[in-house]
């Protein structure tokens, strides 16, 4: 029977697979009875048609193959619009839809720094990361407002900041309830806070995506009057996207304000600026971010240790380290951890982040990580199944013997890496955690 959802909302998601695997998430996820369309404005992102399960078990959602998002979320990354192999920031980051996004538009020779204050929301980004194998994004944890990077690096930034959320009400009735007008001000002022940092970060023409879920003005276009007004930023005009209704009202020229009910989706606010050359903020702005800087420094005067290891140390029979893009590999207690190329010259010293997990090394060698599927590609040493009820089967703990050898496996879907199990006698052992 197919789910059935509420008029109100079109139910989306964006495909999170290397070009040339594109075609085989479609015929999974065709396979387990799903259709969809593409949205119209990005070949990543669709709209699903029907549903015959929930989505979110599907394979293609097990395996990180698709990440369920809403369609007015994608946009600021699409609004930032950043170029192949390009650094990107993004200061609030967490559960990682946008960072995601940005993963793919940059590919796997950019570097994303996705940055995560509260530690129980970084775990879920790192979670989502690791499923997706975005291993060109790297994580961090300090207060945004404070982020110890150095000033006029960054040249394209995004910043989704914690909002009111009035623009997703339908879908969460009681936002209004938790955050009526009374109580947003501590919003505004943290909102304004991480606006002069970012302004601070960027370098002259970078340019910023300001975004939230909310439809408070004080949160949207007074924000971003501030911005122009206090930290030397000029609006960059955005082209509106095909596929949404927008709300145009007074003080929103140059920015877009996503219709939420005609559009069948989430309210959003989103605003594109460009610094200057040489724009100087205002002394009350310079002086909050003074402070920030002074924050900052005592911040990377700590160390993040790491030893670097070869390529050739990661090989395996499942395992081709040549594979993976530019940049280095180091072990950190254990964890074999990937480091962009581009994050040597971006981050300063002492800068404290992790890269995306590749797996262990130990005495008995390297042993990835179940869902590395990045440095997969076919061989002998590896298991296809041609149908998704055998894969389901294997998840769910049915013995599978082989004529394979050694210790581990490749497993397949037709053409579709998914990942790698564990061989015991032959006998294989799925270990995929989330």
């Amino acid at each position: 029977m197919t789910t059935s959802h509420s008029p109100s909302f079109l139910r989306s998601f964006r495909l999170s697979a290397r070009e040339e695997l594109v075609p085989f998430v479609r015929e999974l996820l065709e396979a387990e009875g799903f259709r969809f369309e593409p949205e119209p404005f990005s070949p990543l992102c669709f709209r699903l048609l029907e549903e015959p399960f929930p989505l979110g078990s599907s394979l293609a959602a097990f395996f990180g193959y698709i990440y369920i998002q809403d369609r007015s979320s994608m946009l600021p990354p699409l609004a930032l619009n950043p170029a192949r192999g390009a650094t990107v920031v993004d200061v609030c980051a967490s559960p990682g839809s946008k960072t995601g996004l940005l993963a793919q538009l940059v590919g796997e020779e950019g570097f994303v720094l996705a940055n995560e204050i509260s530690h129980a929301r970084l775990n879920t980004l790192r979670m989502t990361l690791k499923a997706c194998n975005c291993i060109q994004v790297g994580t961090c944890s300090y207060s945004g407002d404070a982020l110890p990077l150095r000033p006029g690096s960054c040249q394209a930034i995004l910043l989704d900041p914690p909002c009111s959320g009035w623009g997703t009400v339908e879908k969460n009735p009681h936002v209004l309830d938790v955050w009526h007008e009374g109580k947003v001000q501590p919003l505004i002022t943290l909102q304004r806070r991480l606006l002069a940092r970012a302004a601070s970060l960027l370098a002259d023409d970078g340019v910023l995506v300001y975004s939230t879920c909310t439809t408070n003005s004080d949160e949207n276009e007074l924000q971003v009057c501030y911005a122009e007004e206090e930290l030397g930023l000029v609006r960059d005009p955005i082209e509106p996207f095909a596929g949404f209704v927008w709300d145009d009202r007074a003080g929103s020229e140059g920015t877009l304000r996503v219709d939420g009910t005609r559009s069948k989706a989430q309210g959003f606010y989103i605003a594109r600026l460009r610094k200057k050359a040489q724009a100087a903020p205002s002394s009350s702005a310079a002086m909050g971010t003074d402070l920030e800087q002074g924050q900052a420094q005592k911040a990377v005067q700590k160390g993040t240790g790491g030893c670097d290891v070869s390529r050739a140390q990661l090989a395996t029979a499942t395992v081709q380290p040549d594979l993976l893009p530019d940049g280095r590999c180091a072990v950190f207690s254990g964890t074999v951890r990937f480091l962009p190329r581009a994050s040597e010259t971006f981050l300063p010293d002492g800068f404290v982040w992790q890269g995306a997990p590749l797996g262990r090394l130990g005495s008995g060698g390297f042993q990835a990580d179940a869902r590395l599927r990045v440095c997969m590609q076919p061989s002998s040493q590896a298991i296809v199944l041609q149908e998704p009820g055998e894969v389901r089967s294997l998840l769910s703990g049915a013995s599978m013997r082989t004529d394979l050898r050694g210790k581990e496996a490749g497993l397949w879907w037709r053409d579709l890496p998914l990942g790698r199990v564990s061989l015991r006698n032959g006998r294989v052992i799925a270990g995929f955690g989330k």
